[in-house]
């Protein structure tokens, strides 16, 4: 096993540490891609880039086999917050106490992308090229507008004619231990900006106005407990949540004009985006509301076939980390969403998440190294079959 090995641990360590020194907030590559490009170079690999706006995007191809593997990720991080709080003042420097490693962006997801190298590294040297084609879809543009990241790729990709047949996302899946979650899919996002428009005047006298507030109370107690859909077997039912509302001109003695509120959508195949729209609709016109409505729509919801891809990571997480995985479709949305345009079966799996976006943002050693060698175990599988 690769964990095992001193050698490869530290190597490891040291790769994920280079990594996390380009101090990469989105969508500043900050030289990570460039990084990765010299890496893969020396496997043999061919680099594209495709750069849009301040995005930049890096597609490699190693090998000339028929079936074709994409791992898929991001360079780019969320801003640190007050490098002070950080343990060693500086999250762009790895932090190692014991097992512990922490630094921005080793969860998420520069941890995985340490780790995929390193397998991919070892596969290649052991590997004939004519029995592979391994890809790898890196993007600066993940967390942030996803508008010039991943997107553009997968245009690439159709524009060339290029299917996948397995697409292994390495976005932080599991949750309490390594290897205890695989994601199958992902929810769809819808939100909605509302605007409910009633008459200002003096709060003294409400029968010459239109308190908004008053008005949509009772349309939003409906939204807000109406149930949606019950799930299905690979979803949780729906949810619809408001994030904000606003009305009133901070003082008492008036009465607003006008409310305005936004609600967003997590939903499962159970659902269209019209279908959702519809029963928004219908709850709003019930009560015979003056309103103003648009939609922005970031997300369908998607699921990926049942295939060999799935079977073959449950088999390497058992070999490796010695549970059975679930396959879970929770969460926010991913690049994910993008990916199963081009690719015939997708999941994703990678380090835990619980302090991703944090202060201190952490890993360990000992679940970097079993990443490592879940990977590698399942290049072995995927291209041995």
């Amino acid at each position: 096993m690769l964990g095992s090995n001193v050698i490869e641990v530290n190597r490891l360590v040291e790769l994920l540490a280079e990594l996390v020194a380009f101090e990469s907030v989105t969508p500043n590559s900050a030289g990570s891609l460039e990084y990765v490009e010299q890496f893969v170079n020396k496997l043999g690999a061919e680099c594209i880039y495709l750069n849009r706006n301040q995005t930049s995007n890096l597609i490699v191809t190693i090998g000339n086999g028929d079936k074709i593997l994409a791992f898929a990720g991001h360079v780019d991080v969320v801003p640190p917050g007050d490098s002070a709080k950080w343990i060693n003042g500086n999250p762009y420097q790895l932090h190692i106490d014991g097992d512990l490693i922490i630094g921005r962006g080793v969860a998420d997801m520069k941890g995985a992308i340490a780790a995929f190298l390193l397998a991919l590294e070892q596969f290649v040297a052991n590997t004939d090229l004519s029995q592979y084609k391994i890809m790898l879809l890196l993007t600066s543009d993940e967390e942030g507008s996803a508008h010039d990241g991943t997107i553009l790729m997968v245009d690439y990709l159709k524009e060339n004619e290029i299917q996948l047949n397995y697409c292994l996302v390495g976005e932080p899946s599991c949750v309490d231990v390594i290897g205890d979650t695989i994601k199958v899919g992902r929810r769809g996002s819808l939100t909605g900006n509302l605007v409910i428009n009633g008459k200002q005047g003096h709060i003294a006298y409400p029968h010459l106005c239109d308190n908004p507030i008053h008005r949509f109370a009772p349309a939003m107690s409906e939204l807000s407990s109406k149930i949606w859909d019950n799930g299905n077997e690979f979803f949780p039912a729906s949810s619809l949540q408001f994030a904000n509302i606003n009305s009133g001109l901070g003082v008492t003695n008036v009465i607003p004009g006008q409310l305005s509120t936004n609600f967003n959508f997590r939903y499962n195949t159970n659902h269209s985006v019209d279908s959702l729209k519809r029963e928004v609709v219908a709850v709003l016109d019930k009560y015979k509301l003056n309103y103003d409505l648009n939609w922005q729509h970031s997300a369908n919801p998607f699921l990926t076939k049942v295939g060999s891809l799935i079977e073959f990571s449950k088999q390497s997480i058992r070999e490796v980390c010695g549970i059975d995985v679930a396959c879970k479709t929770d969460g926010g949305t991913s690049d994910g969403r993008f990916l199963i345009e081009v690719s015939d079966e997708i999941i994703e799996f990678g380090l835990r998440n619980a302090s991703i976006h944090q202060l201190n943002e952490a890993t360990t050693i000992s679940d970097l190294a079993k990443l490592t060698s879940v990977y590698s175990v399942l290049l072995s599988k995927i291209f041995d079959n």
